[in-house]
């Protein structure tokens, strides 16, 4: 059973956020580090990761229900592009700090000195685990009304920004958010002198070769190479990338 104090504390963070809570007890586990179960001698279970394993479906089904309502001329493959940005840890920490949930997380002394308050890792992980607490309250539509308030300019931002045709950073966030391992990017071939060398670069996902690219420079074949990656998975597709070479 939580103190008034904290009470108190987690009212600021809802009030904020326009939502209201029954089960105070589940949402102060949702902000509850590992690090901080683990030095005060807690069950693991009194960690936020299995709210967090909860959240992340909420995100993803409220998330991908706005993006279908939102972009009803989208293919499959651009709303899941936009879709891996928006849920990426990096997104998540960023809507984190606006509503300043860092304050709120309950973390263990050595893990606080580390910096782990602020690692994105951590803040997205709270967050999610504060929409599963949500959710188990019966907090699904208020839910969604505060993420889509969240959400909207940063899809906007998304949707217009040119990241959108940075296909290695494409790649990256669909692993992440797919919970895959990172690209790996393999030199399968290199020709010509040394002041004019030819690379062909392949990318590999999970062990598989998903594309191969060839440029005059590493990086360039790394991204030619993670466009056709993009386009193997549906992330982009043929005639969107012809429109935006006209």
């Amino acid at each position: 059973m939580i103190n008034k104090k904290r009470k108190a504390e987690l009212n600021e963070l809802l009030q904020s956020l326009e939502l209201t809570c029954h089960n105070y007890d589940r949402l102060d586990t949702a902000l509850t580090h590992s690090s901080y179960t683990f030095e005060n001698k807690l069950s693991p279970l009194e960690s936020n990761e299995r709210l967090e394993f909860l959240g992340d479906a909420v995100l993803k089904l409220i998330a991908s229900d706005y993006l279908h309502e939102r972009f009803p001329e989208y293919s499959e493959g651009e709303l899941t592009k936009i879709r891996a940005i928006l849920i990426s840890d990096n997104t998540l920490a960023d809507v984190a700090n606006t509503i300043n949930l860092s304050k709120y997380i309950k973390i263990g002394y050595h893990e606080e000195r580390l910096g782990g308050r602020t690692r994105p890792s951590t803040q997205a992980c709270a967050f999610e685990a504060m929409l599963g607490a949500l959710y188990l309250d019966g907090k699904i539509h208020d839910l969604q009304l505060t993420l889509i308030s969240l959400f909207e300019d940063i899809v906007t931002e998304i949707d217009q920004s040119a990241s959108k045709h940075n296909f290695k950073a494409m790649i990256q966030e669909y692993t992440q958010a797919e919970s895959a391992e990172l690209p790996e990017y393999r030199i399968l071939k290199e020709e010509g002198p040394p002041h004019s060398r030819t690379f062909d670069i392949g990318i590999f996902l999970n062990g598989e070769l998903c594309g191969v690219g060839t440029g005059k420079s590493k990086k360039e074949a790394q991204q030619k190479a993670a466009e056709m990656a993009a386009k193997s998975l549906g992330l982009i597709s043929e005639e969107s990338e012809e429109e935006n070479n006209e």
